[in-house]
């Protein structure tokens, strides 16, 4: 039997991949996450990865939200806070890495 492989590649470019708002996700999913249950989790993906650092930073000081995970090597960052703390902190993130680094970024999207 034929085993299938999978590829992975780093293509490098600065892009925001995605940019997500999880209204008050249920308690379960915060649980599982092992984040606290604040209202909103917000998500991101960057590269490079390294820029998951300056996406926490610039939240952090944009809104009232705490950094629930992040991982410089893949990029991912996830934030915690109200709903209208966490949105801010997303579009302020974005704002700064398209406009001011020159990032390709993904439209914020909302569940």
């Amino acid at each position: 039997m034929e085993k299938t492989r999978v590829v992975q590649e780093y293509v490098p470019g600065k892009q925001v991949t995605l940019a997500h708002l999880i209204a008050n996700p249920k308690h379960e999913l915060c649980d599982k996450l092992g984040i606290g249950d604040d209202g909103a989790v917000g998500i991101l993906t960057i590269t490079p990865s390294e820029a998951a650092i300056i996406a926490a930073d610039t939240a952090t000081k944009t809104a009232n939200v705490q950094i629930g995970f992040i991982d410089r090597f893949t990029g991912s960052v996830v934030l915690t806070g109200n709903v209208s703390a966490v949105e801010a902190a997303l579009r302020q993130v974005v704002h700064l890495l398209a406009e001011g680094l020159g990032f390709t970024a993904a439209k914020l999207t909302r569940s």
